[in-house]
């Protein structure tokens, strides 16, 4: 995101975690949490909008190498601040998700947890982005809200367009296995902004495997 916009948005941002308190709180999401199994250590990562740090500070201590970036440098720093507590080493920047370079084929893990800021436009460059950096068998794991959210009113962005369906997921991730894909409700405590009863969807999408005939070498 060039220009004033992405200097708007990062100054939100920087505003929202400009305080002592973590806004969201400094456990994992627990969508994020339940995929624990499908993780093996020494696999490479990455926390996407990671904000504060809650995340990425969690991938790392179950054993992975996880790079993770967000627009805000204030969040940035206190996501910093966790994982030196926590006694691990994330690699964090502080980037635009639109200036992210997706480079292809580098990781084993991408979690992308509740990045609704971003509309129908940026989402699909997003997805398209988080699909050619995943690994052939790499996981992609999504948590989101769905429409209903706009009842609730306990989290989220507040617009439409922004909000995820089944259909829209399955079309964004056309070019990945689905392992797991439901909506449901639940009771959210991930600090302030994410309190109280959630209408939510997550995923869990694999790459495939190169397909024989692309250069690559069968399995004898």
């Amino acid at each position: 995101m060039a220009g004033n916009r992405f200097e708007d948005a990062a100054r939100v941002w920087d505003e929202r975690y400009g305080t002592a308190e973590f806004v969201f709180g400094i456990e994992p999401n627990s969508y994020l949490a339940r995929q624990a199994p499908l993780l093996k250590a020494g696999q490479r990562a990455l926390a996407v909008a990671d904000g504060e740090g809650r995340n990425s500070v969690w991938l790392a201590r179950q054993g992975l190498r996880v790079d993770a970036f967000d627009i805000s440098s204030a969040g940035v720093g206190k996501a910093r601040s966790l994982a030196h507590d926590a006694g691990v080493v994330v690699n964090y920047q502080v980037s635009d998700c639109a200036a992210w370079v997706w480079n292809t084929d580098a990781y084993d893990v991408i979690a992308a947890i509740f990045i609704q800021f971003a509309d129908p436009t940026l989402r699909a460059q997003l997805f398209a982005g988080m699909t050619a950096a995943l690994k052939p068998g790499g996981l992609l794991i999504v948590q989101g809200y769905t429409p209903k959210q706009l009842e609730y009113n306990t989290g989220g962005p507040g617009v439409l367009d922004n909000l995820y369906t089944e259909p829209m997921l399955r079309a964004a991730c056309a070019g990945l296995e689905i392992v797991e894909l439901e909506e449901y409700e639940a009771e959210l405590g991930e600090g302030k902004r994410h309190a109280g009863r959630s209408a939510l969807v997550g995923m869990v999408a694999r790459k495939p495997a190169h397909p024989v005939g692309d250069g690559t070498v069968p399995s004898p």
